[in-house]
């Protein structure tokens, strides 16, 4: 009873697990008792791949390590089924003495990124270690044919190693790796633009939605724009490389990459993912158990298309509640439930996004200092890409305690150099002034009128007086009973920062000390 019970059990699971696969793998008859890996399409119907094996018509160096000769570009001919014959080499002009490795071309198959040693020319360049690096090289189709014009990356380094090329559907980005400068891991992946010109922009690293302080290499990038590579650094790793795929947010941020699973994906190293564009078959390389030789190429069949989780985005801006003008410098935070998901301090343009699931609902808080908390609530749809627009308005506290002091919370009132009149900017903080007076109509405000240091000492203590008179008389015209408000200039005797008499300071610095304060005589009347 127990064998039936148990044999149940394994086929069920057996079951369950062919279920789940996504992918059918076949080994190819390209391979060798050496290294065969990282195809990329010449066309329809030629892979081209790096190879370690014996070719008794090449008079090259032996790479020592497991004795395996340099790599060299081969060819082979695609068959229906996936698998690739006739194999021979690829290039007498892209092969040198050295290793070639991992090639991508363009649609018109004219131009070609490939890996090499640091070798040109001639020339055999090495680190200031003394090691000799992989670098990444261009060639282009001349008229007869045959690769000519091989010419390194403008960003490439002897001191650093760049390779692993890979183009995206439009041919405008190039993703590659390296261990540059702003590396994250040990190698990371990088991406850079193609400029119209021909040349070449900055390369930037994919940062840490992509790139984890182990390894990333291997990039693809399909014609639906999702990215799959191959890494050591992810937590659900299934041993040595495994492939991974991601796709860009609405944000301009990676997804979270997803794990193949088998049988794409073992115990050892997967990797060069590759895809037929708008077919589901493709190839990748592994040096697992069971294989021909070191490295092998296999092919395979994509059972079930590759899905990503719903995600739509959230955005919008915020703004002050009593004025509509933007409000940089807001903390928003995005909640889903009780848990923070993700937090940011909008810039100038008081802007915000964030990538969310779909059918979810969410809470967006704006927080900011003086500021009254505003929240929305937002629930997302079912449609992937979608995008939710919340405008999150904060409302000024009616008080805040300043240098010991409880003052009306308003923006400052500024005045221009030399000026005692009430702009317009100025005139809608007063009204501010004048609504919150109302509202506690037994209120006592003592007005107090600064200037910066320019200008004489006498002449800036006659000009906040005039200033402060400015102000008292606009609160009266506007409905505040004089005997609610009193105060005077102070002239440059109260300085916020130190911007004193003979110091140098930029204007906005001096602009800060020629403000008018509105100081609460009686504060309990508040509580009231």
């Amino acid at each position: 009873m127990r064998k039936i019970t148990l044999i149940i059990i394994l086929f069920c699971t057996a079951f369950l697990n062919a279920q789940e696969q996504k992918y059918s793998i076949k080994n190819t008859s390209a391979n060798t008792k050496y290294s065969d890996f990282g195809v990329a399409y010449f066309g329809e119907n030629i892979a081209v791949f790096a190879s370690a094996r014996k070719d008794k018509s090449i008079r090259k160096r032996v790479w020592l390590i497991n004795n395996q000769p340099y790599l060299e570009l081969y060819k082979g001919t695609l068959t229906d089924d996936g698998d690739i014959e006739n194999v021979e080499r690829f290039s007498k002009v892209l092969n040198s003495k050295y290793h070639e490795s991992n090639v991508t071309f363009t649609k018109d198959l004219k131009t070609v990124y490939f890996s090499r040693n640091n070798y040109l020319n001639k020339k055999f360049k090495k680190d200031s270690t003394g090691m000799n690096l992989i670098q990444l090289y261009r060639a282009q189709v001349g008229e007869d044919g045959e690769w000519t014009n091989i010419t390194p990356m403008p960003f490439n380094s002897d001191n650093y190693q760049t390779g692993h090329p890979a183009l995206n559907d439009a041919e405008d980005k190039l993703y590659f790796v390296s261990d540059m400068p702003g590396s994250i891991g040990a190698t990371d992946i990088f991406v850079v633009d193609i400029l119209p010109d021909g040349s070449y922009g900055e390369p930037k690293n994919l940062g840490p939605e992509v790139n984890t302080p182990r390894k990333e290499m291997f990039p693809y990038m399909d014609e639906n724009g999702i990215l799959y590579f191959s890494s050591n650094g992810y937590a659900d790793t299934k041993g040595g490389l495994d492939v991974y795929a991601t796709k860009m947010g609405k944000n301009d941020k990676f997804l979270e990459p997803q794990n193949l699973g088998a049988p794409i994906n073992s115990d050892s190293d997967d990797f060069a993912f590759v895809k037929q564009k708008g077919k589901n078959t493709g190839h990748f390389s592994s040096n697992r158990k069971g294989g021909k030789g070191d490295d092998d190429i296999y092919s395979f069949v994509e059972l079930k298309p590759l899905s990503f989780k719903c995600v739509q985005s959230i955005s919008g801006v915020t703004r002050d509640k009593n004025s509509s003008a933007l409000l940089p410098g807001t903390l928003v935070s995005l909640y889903k439930g009780d848990e923070k998901v993700e937090s940011v301090i909008v810039g100038s343009d008081a802007t915000f996004v964030f990538d969310v699931d779909c059918e979810t609902p969410y809470r967006i808080v704006g927080t900011k200092e003086n500021y009254k908390e505003d929240a929305r609530d937002v629930a997302t749809s079912d449609k992937d890409g979608s995008e939710s627009s919340v405008n999150l308005v904060l409302e000024q506290e009616e008080f805040v305690t300043i240098r010991g002091h409880l003052m009306i919370n308003i923006n400052p009132i500024y005045f221009e150099l030399d000026k005692y009149d009430i702009t317009k900017e100025s005139a809608i903080e007063l009204q501010r002034v004048v609504d919150i007076m109302k509202k506690y109509p037994g209120l006592v405000v003592q007005i107090g009128s600064h200037t910066d240091s320019r200008a004489p000492d006498n002449y800036n203590w006659i000009l906040s007086n005039k200033r402060a008179v400015s102000t008292m008389n606009w609160l009266i015209e506007n409905g505040i009973d004089k005997n609610r408000i009193f105060g005077g200039g102070y002239g440059e005797t109260q300085l916020v920062n130190e911007c004193s008499n003979g110091v140098k300071c930029t204007e906005e610095q001096h602009q800060q000390n020629r403000r008018t304060e509105f100081i609460i005589v009686n504060p309990g009347i508040i509580k009231q």
